[in-house]
């Protein structure tokens, strides 16, 4: 290699090192990266590893999605970016629990998904209605994409009733009633990633153009004008329509904003530069990488965790671990929510939750089988609950289109009330 050459690879890499880091107000928290690292080798208090691991996988998993955002901008398919968003948007919670699965940790699995359900439906996207509705008197999405997407929630909720229902219909002193509820749930966690195959299809080929920002103009009809008009925000006149012009088109027409997620906000207003496919690999292998290192560092820590603070496992993995995973990606969703592109926002809260319900959490049952630990779809009633009424709650306020400030109040007040039954209920309780 040439001189001339060696300075030029330099100089694009540092471009596109540059690029990465500057993709979300996050990554400043990656100095928490070799912290969490040396703190977990070398065998710190268990608070020290666990906080500097948890704050340093945050930015790992912005640049994670970042990465898998750019590789699949850089493959020129709506489908095959559609794809890889699907396949790579929620791997850190897959590495996180494939590690807590390791160390036989299901209590902190089953909650996790069950939280990154719950602060997605509930926390993120009552935030974005609240943070839109500031702005914007009312806001309108997708209904036709809102409506699909809450038959699936409420086909995944379904598939987590069955199994408590089942469960204790069968008496105690059955011995095989354990063997009978893994059987059930490794059966439907296939049916269900089925489901998920089709939905990707539905979505991304044969009805992709219900998915689009304007699906009636994508189907050849007149566009109802009466979406679109003049509404009086809290401090003046706007007018408030589904597509904000002061962000530049994020993808083709033909996009679909129910898969493909926002970019970082660093993207959205300041920058035009992009990784190539090559930079975007190499980002994405490096941020596995040391995702998994600090999620092992994390995991390890969870009892001693327990023993001393007093929280349950329950309240860890429900409260605390969905924050490692999204916490980048709720605060774009929300800051595209306040520039009025709903259906994005829309797309990163309810998505992501379909995701972790149709797809992550039969993934992990059948890992959990492949491993030989008992993951099941089993939830105690008192989850089972809690999810069936957060769907049901979310799927009440987005049928209709719109959203206001007060509907994401709602949604937000019903998060803090399950969070502090959490917080109050012992590991115990189970």
């Amino acid at each position: 290699m040439t001189g001339t050459e060696h300075t030029r690879l330099l100089t694009r890499t540092s471009a596109a090192a540059s690029t990465a880091l500057r993709s979300s107000p996050v990554n400043w928290l990656l100095v928490f990266v070799p912290l969490g690292i040396i703190a977990g080798k070398f065998n710190f208090s268990p608070t020290i590893v666990f906080l500097s691991n948890f704050m340093a996988i945050i930015p790992l998993a912005s640049l994670l999605a970042y990465a898998t955002e750019e590789l699949g901008d850089s493959l020129k398919n709506d489908s095959i970016a559609g794809l890889l968003n699907a396949t790579f948007g929620n791997a850190v919670e897959v590495i996180v629990s494939i590690i807590a699965l390791k160390s036989n940790q299901v209590t902190v699995v089953q909650a996790s998904m069950l939280g990154s359900i719950l602060s997605n439906l509930l926390l993120v996207l009552g935030s974005c209605f609240i943070v839109g509705g500031f702005k914007h008197k009312e806001q309108f999405f997708n209904q036709t994409a809102a409506q699909t997407m809450g038959s699936l929630l409420a086909v995944s909720v379904m598939a987590l009733l069955l199994p408590a229902a089942f469960y204790f219909s069968i008496p105690k002193k059955n011995e095989k009633r354990t063997d009978w509820i893994l059987d059930l749930s490794r059966g439907t966690s296939i049916v269900l990633l089925l489901v998920y195959v089709l939905y990707m299809i539905f979505q991304l080929k044969t009805h992709s153009y219900l998915f689009t920002d304007d699906p009636e103009l994508a189907i050849g009809e007149e566009v109802d004008n009466t979406i679109t008009g003049e509404t009086e925000a809290f401090y003046g006149t706007e007018e408030t329509r589904t597509s904000d012009t002061s962000l530049p088109p994020l993808h083709s027409t033909n996009s679909n904003s129910y898969i493909t997620r926002p970019k970082s906000i660093y993207d959205l207003e300041l920058s035009q530069t992009h990784l190539s496919a090559a930079s975007s690999i190499i980002v994405l292998f490096l941020s596995t990488i040391f995702v998994s290192v600090c999620a092992d560092y994390l995991v390890g820590t969870i009892d001693e965790i327990v023993e001393s603070s007093g929280l349950s496992k329950t309240f860890i993995g429900l409260i605390v671990i969905p924050i490692v995973g999204n916490a980048a990606e709720h605060v774009t969703a929300i800051y595209v929510a306040y520039k009025n592109k709903m259906d994005l926002a829309i797309g990163v809260a309810i998505g992501s939750s379909l995701q972790i319900a149709i797809f992550v959490t039969p993934l992990l049952v059948l890992i959990g089988w492949a491993m030989d630990i008992e993951m099941s779809l089993y939830f105690s009633m008192y989850e089972t609950a809690v999810i069936f009424v957060s769907v049901f709650i979310t799927n009440s306020l987005i049928l209709d289109g719109s959203s206001n400030w007060l509907e994401g109040a709602l949604l937000v007040a019903t998060y803090f009330i399950i969070a502090l039954s959490f917080f109050l209920l012992p590991d115990s309780a189970y």
